[in-house]
């Protein structure tokens, strides 16, 4: 039975993927999908998080093990989890038999002020500074997706995340500085496949595209989709993957 490994990016948790692990499971009845938390997020918000993202996808491992779920993993991985699952095929090539990179970036092959738009900043600060949880979540619907801002029933489950389950600022600084601090492979250490949102409003789309230019690997972009491919449309995202797997 093959593994589907999920992994969540910045500050995210597992409640995020919303019906994403049931779309995924649909397209592979026979697969086990599983979603991870990340230390310092989620159920595990008062853990700390490690202060590398090889630490990260350490921890994540020992997860697995941990639940007796054995080798290989495919890696579906969303922005700072897709170096996470970038890492982890890195140091255990063995474990990893395919990655499904989604909005993510490195400091390798990309400028700073793509892997996070110059034009996000103010609305980033605005959500930081904003002590109303739902007007924050809002914002920030507003910059990783182009459908759940719109979205009263998104928007309410995102705030009562934030609310249940908050994430310390502390460890929101560490896994940021973690990602800036990150450097991929000059080659892919799995197959892979990269997926972007066309309207991506907080990374640069060109960051996947040059993933996929320096790893010679493939690429496919949702023209109508932000940041938070699988919350606009995950369907599309789980039928991409299959398509991959079975041109």
């Amino acid at each position: 039975m093959t593994s589907w490994i999920l992994l969540r990016g910045l500050t995210h948790e597992i409640r995020h993927w919303r019906s994403f692990p049931e779309e995924l499971q649909a397209e592979f009845p026979g697969d086990l999908v599983l979603a991870l938390e990340l230390p310092g997020n989620g159920e595990l918000n008062a853990m700390p998080t490690p202060d590398s993202i090889g630490a990260m996808a350490e921890h994540c491992r020992l997860d697995l093990a941990a639940r007796g779920v054995a080798p290989p993993y495919r890696l579906v991985a969303m922005s700072m989890g897709g170096m996470i699952a970038t890492a982890w095929a890195q140091a255990h090539p063995g474990e990893v038999e395919a990655l499904v990179l989604i909005n993510t970036s490195f400091g390798t092959f990309n400028a700073p002020w793509r892997r996070l738009r110059l034009r996000a900043w103010p609305r980033l600060v605005k959500a930081v500074l904003d002590k109303d949880l739902l007007s924050r979540e809002r914002i920030i619907l507003g910059l990783t997706s182009t459908t759940g801002q719109d979205s009263p029933e998104v928007v309410e489950a995102w705030t009562a995340i934030a609310r249940t389950r908050p994430v310390s600022p502390a460890n929101a600084l560490r896994q940021l500085l973690a990602s800036a601090r990150f450097r991929a492979p000059a080659q892919a250490p799995a197959p892979t496949l990269v997926l972007a949102g066309g309207r991506d409003g907080l990374v640069a789309t060109g960051c996947s595209r040059a993933i996929a230019r320096r790893w010679h690997c493939a690429l496919r972009v949702h023209p109508e989709a932000g940041h938070d491919l699988t919350l606009d449309d995950g369907p599309w995202v789980a039928r991409a993957i299959r398509a991959w797997l079975e041109p």
